[in-house]
């Protein structure tokens, strides 16, 4: 139940490199028909990365971004939680405090926080607790660059459900006690048993990346199990998704009039981008129009940062609006799955 702090999200921000790769472009490189791309995978275009433009350079953009939209002086944040993926400038280096450094957030501190395409909803749920913890924290600013689209193999027919990762940046600032916005509840789920089956196989200490091993195509991501995880994601996947659904809504307080919520209460989904039949079959268990949720089909994937994506692009085309109660739905190879409850708008 939601007894802790309250938190609010002030503003969001993003930034997407201009560079971008076509429906047409992934089915030369891939072999796969162009309207398999579009209709199957639902890629209509992506954003991808450009070399002169790197991930936390990306995330310190769309922070600026925010905090212009905020109109919050960098120097009242507390606490940079960044999302900036592994694949960054350095390897072995703390993006956070870089982050923190570049945006001037001279009183913060910083950490990196890494699940995958579930992060953002992860920190958020870290950003609250961190609130209920230690009173000096007001205001974190969670954000993060992502291109992790470089280790995508388009030759590789086993990964063809990761040809919709591009590049990106987003970010989110929070308060305590702020009027609008409104973090209720979050919960996620994990299954490691699919820890290992999605991998880039020489990248780490048991395989290096070697000029032989980067030429063999192992410096990319691989589906080492596809069997094992195809059965197992088929298991469990929704259950865990609606699961998380369910149990989020339970950790976010009574409505005004004192009943829980309900999945009926629902009236925006914010979700990561999958395939389109995915998608339909979420908004059909969530009972929720199409018309109340945006595919992020010309933008990409952009990992964790689609969770943001949505915001500014449901605000947009005026699909999220004040009043809304906002079901925020992420997963992430390893296998993670999480969802978030927020109140939009203002609460009076």
């Amino acid at each position: 139940m939601n007894d802790g702090v309250s938190m609010g999200i002030v503003a969001a921000g993003s930034f997407l490199p201009d560079t971008v790769m076509t429906a047409a472009e992934i089915a030369a490189a891939s072999g796969l028909p162009e309207w398999v791309v579009r209709d199957k995978l639902g890629i209509k275009r992506k954003h991808v990365s450009d070399p002169g433009v790197h991930p936390n350079e990306m995330a310190a953009r769309a922070a600026r971004q925010c905090l212009d939209k905020a109109q919050v002086d960098p120097a009242e944040i507390d606490v940079v939680l960044c999302t900036t993926e592994e694949w960054k400038e350095y390897s072995l280096w703390t993006a956070g405090i870089d982050l923190a450094h570049e945006i001037g957030a001279v009183n913060a501190w910083g950490m990196d926080v890494h699940m995958r395409c579930a992060t953002t909803i992860a920190a958020l749920k870290l950003a609250r607790s961190l609130m209920n913890e230690d009173g000096s924290i007001e205001t974190v600013l969670i954000a993060g660059g992502y291109t992790v689209g470089d280790f995508i193999d388009f030759s590789n027919p086993k990964t063809s459900f990761l040809f919709n990762i591009g590049a990106g940046a987003g970010a989110l600032l929070v308060k305590r006690d702020w009027p609008a916005n409104r973090v209720l509840g979050t919960h996620l789920i994990s299954d490691g048993s699919m820890s290992r089956h999605v991998v880039v196989p020489a990248s780490g200490t048991v395989e290096h990346p070697t000029d032989e091993a980067v030429a063999a195509g192992r410096f990319k991501f691989d589906l080492v199990e596809p069997e094992a995880m195809k059965a197992r994601l088929n298991d469990v996947s929704i259950s865990n998704w609606m699961a998380c659904v369910d149990q989020a809504l339970a950790k976010s307080g009574p409505k005004p009039d004192g009943a829980p919520y309900t999945r009926a209460d629902l009236d925006y989904l914010n979700m990561l981008l999958v395939k389109p039949s995915a998608h339909r079959q979420i908004l059909e268990l969530l009972e929720i129009d199409e018309e109340k949720s945006v595919y992020l089909g010309d933008i990409g994937h952009i990992g964790e940062q689609d969770t943001i994506l949505s915001i500014l692009e449901g605000e947009r085309t005026g699909k999220l609006v004040d009043g809304d109660l906002m079901v925020i739905l992420g997963a992430g190879i390893g296998y993670v799955w999480g969802a978030g409850i927020v109140q939009w708008g203002r609460v009076e």
